[in-house]
C-alpha cells in the first residue's frame, strides 16, 4: 500500500517523509495526533511503493506533482527534510488548500549562505565521489552520518539494500534544492499560510541557517527548536514533535473551531 493512514480526527493532514524513508516513518508522530487528525502519509516518488521516477523529468517537479494528488481542501500539511521542501512547494502552488504548514528541517539549501552551508557542501561532496566509483554503500554511510539516520553497517540487509538502491536520490534533488530551479525563494514572501519551522538542537548547522532565513522571509511563520533532537526528530523524538505540532495548531487560530454559517 503506497499510502499509510492513521486517525479519525476532525481535520485532514498530509505528512510527507524524508529522503530514503517511506510514509510509515510518520507512525510515531501520527500515534500522538490520531485523535485530532485524519492522516495520510504517501510513499513519495521512488520511495517504497510510490510512483516510479521518469529520468526525463525533473525529480522535484515529479515528486511535487505526485504528492499534490493527495492534497485535499483545508489540509494541515506536514513535511520532514526533503518532504518538507515538497510541502513548502505545495503550499506555494496551492495556498487555498493548505490550512497550516509544518516544516521540519526542510533541506532547502539555496536558502543558506553561511558557514553551515559551506561545511555541508564540503562534506556531502564525498557522496557523488563514492557513487562515481560505484560504491553505493560508502555513499550511504557518508549521507547517513551527516543526517543522523543510524549506522548503515548495523542495519538489516534489506534496509541496507533499500537505501543503496536509492542513494542517488539526493543528487537528483539538487536542481530544485540547491539551484532553486522551482523558484521557491522568490515566492516565499507571498505565502500567508500559518507556518511552523521545527528544528532539532543537534542538527547540522546548515539547518539553522535555512530555518533562520525562512523565518525571516515567511510573513506568518514561527520557529521552534527541539532540545536533544537532531535531524530525524520525527522518528527519535516523535512525542515531542507531535506536541510541538499540536501546540502550533492551538495558536494558529482559527483551528478546529466550528465554522460559522456562511463562513
Amino acid at each position: 500500500m503506497s499510502v499509510k493512514h492513521w486517525g479519525e480526527g476532525p481535520e485532514p493532514a498530509l505528512m510527507l517523509h524524508c529522503t530514503l524513508a517511506q510514509g510509515s516513518a510518520w507512525a510515531g508522530v501520527a500515534r500522538h495526533l490520531r485523535e485530532r487528525l485524519t492522516i495520510s502519509a504517501p510513499d513519495l516518488l521512488a520511495h517504497g511503493e510510490g510512483p516510479e521516477y521518469d529520468p526525463a523529468q525533473d525529480f522535484h517537479d515529479q515528486a511535487t506533482e505526485a504528492a499534490a494528488r493527495h492534497l485535499t481542501p483545508d489540509t494541515h500539511l506536514i513535511g520532514h527534510s526533503f518532504g518538507a521542501t515538497i510541502a513548502l512547494r505545495l503550499a506555494l502552488d496551492h495556498p487555498g488548500r493548505v490550512k497550516t504548514l509544518t516544516l521540519i528541517e526542510p533541506v532547502l539549501f539555496c536558502a543558506a549562505t553561511g558557514p553551515g552551508r559551506a561545511a555541508h557542501d564540503a562534506y556531502i561532496a564525498d557522496v557523488p565521489k563514492a557513487l562515481a566509483q560505484g560504491d553505493t554503500a560508502a555513499a550511504a554511510r557518508i549521507f547517513l552520518r551527516l543526517w543522523g539516520s543510524g549506522d548503515f553497517d548495523a542495519m538489516p540487509a534489506g534496509l541496507q539494500t533499500y537505501i543503496t538502491d536509492r542513494i542517488w536520490i539526493p543528487g537528483a534533488t539538487e536542481p530544485a534544492l540547491i539551484d532553486d530551479r522551482a523558484l521557491i525563494l522568490p515566492r516565499l514572501p507571498h505565502l500567508k499560510t500559518p507556518t511552523l519551522l521545527l528544528q532539532g538542537a543537534l542538527s547540522p548547522p546548515v539547518i539553522a541557517e535555512i530555518t533562520t532565513q525562512l523565518a525571516r522571509v515567511l510573513p506568518n511563520a514561527r520557529s521552534q527548536t527541539l532540545p536533544g533532537a537532531a535531524h530525524m526528530a520525527p522518528l527519535t523524538h516523535a512525542a515531542a514533535t507531535a506536541q510541538a505540532i499540536a501546540a502550533f495548531f492551538d495558536t494558529a487560530a482559527p483551528i478546529f473551531s466550528p465554522r460559522m454559517p456562511g463562513g
